[in-house]
């Protein structure tokens, strides 16, 4: 996982769809998306950091 675009693949995977225009709030919705799927063990832990790392910058480049 690379980009946003791979970890709205991956969200799409398990039935989930984020877009409400405003891109900081896609990205806390993706956020606690990826939490809930860590804590109950649907994504490895390597997906689930890739995913926070790639959130973060994404924030980073809208900050």
């Amino acid at each position: 996982m690379d980009s946003i675009y791979d970890l709205r693949k991956l969200l799409l995977k398990f039935g989930t769809i984020i877009y409400i225009g405003d891109r900081l709030a896609d990205l806390e919705l993706m956020e606690e998306e990826i939490n809930e799927l860590y804590q109950v063990k649907m994504i490895t832990k390597e997906q689930f950091l890739q995913a926070k790392i790639i959130i973060t910058q994404e924030k980073e480049k809208i900050k």
